[in-house]
């Protein structure tokens, strides 16, 4: 930590792997935290390397991790941006070279390997934290405010759906390589979607799950759904998929009261995307073109979207770190999302609905 001419004192971070992690989700949104400074990226692609020194002049750029390691003194920070399989054994790295450490979805491979990881983490007495921004989605947080006020009643079924139409398959690890690497949407985007329901209603207790590799050369899944039954009877279906050729809601959500629909995607990833800056005055407004609705059919009203706040995260975080506040995501419900993804494996497996054991808050 250092400060200049008397300014508030920084946090140097390093952030590991520049590939879109890196360079949209991460890197901008340290850049615009007040008291947090890309201070190095490690990347060994000359490409990237020269996207960083564009856009990040005063940051180090460093070939390997073991470079990193040596000059681990250097920085309070390391972010995980890297292919699935290398994030524990990286985080690991991390915390033993004294670093704090945020970890990008998923968390793990395996809910054995997270909780070893988080274990590791409290005997050296380091923040380690997993980066699931999309609980500052601007839909998730509307409908966390329309449960919490009791606009929908009892709710008893959520509906969630990412979904893109990408017919032909990239030639990335993600899209082609296998499910022991970590690849396949399951591990791309249900970590999101799962975190999200449990967030709202709590444990799961069993999961269902059909998967699928659609695609032409594809051996991950690319086509999935998971049914999951929570602990206090809430169904959440989940819809994650590369070949909808149209859409559907993002959510829908039915209550006993009212329901609420809503599409598209909250917008930060694509402002994101385009360069444009989390600092700024407008950040995560969405339009009411983009707003969702809540009612009953034949009585429907549009809800105000709640602003969306990915820099919320890198916020917490950094006090976190400097200050000893609460850290923006605890791993220990990370590990459950994780076993909701084993089970959903198992489940896939044998076309069984799988339970899982009771789960408590450590």
């Amino acid at each position: 930590m250092s400060s200049a001419n008397g300014a508030e004192p920084e946090l140097h971070v390093a952030v590991i792997g520049y590939g879109k992690g890196g360079e949209v989700f991460h890197a901008p949104l340290v850049d615009a935290t007040p008291g947090l400074r890309v201070s190095a990226v490690v990347t060994g692609n000359p490409g990237r390397q020269a996207a960083v020194r564009a856009r990040y002049p005063h940051a180090a750029v460093i070939d390997s991790v073991e470079e990193l390691w040596q000059r681990s003194g250097e920085f309070e920070i390391a972010v995980i941006t890297t292919p699935n399989a290398t994030h524990v054994p990286l985080a690991r790295a991390a915390l033993k070279a004294g670093m704090a450490v945020v970890v990008d979805k998923p968390f793990a491979l395996t809910a054995d390997d997270a909780r070893q990881l988080t274990e590791e983490a409290q005997r050296l007495d380091q923040v380690l934290t997993v980066y699931q921004n999309r609980r500052w989605d601007s839909d998730f947080l509307t409908l966390w405010k329309l449960i919490e006020e009791g606009e929908l009643g009892q709710v008893h079924r959520f509906e969630s759906r990412f979904e893109r139409w990408r017919p032909t398959a990239k030639a990335t690890w993600r899209e082609r390589g296998g499910a022991d690497d970590g690849a396949g949407i399951l591990y791309d985007l249900g970590p999101h979607l799962i975190d999200q329901a449990i967030n709202l209603f709590g444990p799961v207790a069993s999961v269902y799950a059909e998967l699928d590799a659609r695609r032409d050369g594809v051996t991950a899944d690319d086509d999935s759904f998971l049914a999951l039954t929570h602990v206090r009877g809430v169904r959440s279906h989940l819809w994650m998929s590369a070949l909808s050729a149209q859409l559907g809601p993002r959510f829908r959500v039915l209550g006993d009261r009212a329901a609420f629909t809503i599409d598209g995607l909250d917008g930060q990833e694509a402002r994101l995307g385009e360069g444009q800056r989390p600092d700024s005055a407008d950040w995560g407004v969405e339009p009411e073109s983009a707003w969702g609705r809540i009612g009953a059919e034949g009585d429907l009203r549009p809800v105000p979207s709640e602003r969306g706040d990915y820099p919320a995260f890198y916020a917490a975080l950094r006090d976190a770190v400097a200050e000893g506040e609460p850290i923006p995501v605890e791993p220990h419900e990370v590990v459950h999302g994780l076993e909701v993804i084993e089970a959903a494996l198992r489940s896939s497996g044998t076309g069984e609905r799988v339970g899982i054991p009771a789960w408590r808050e450590p």
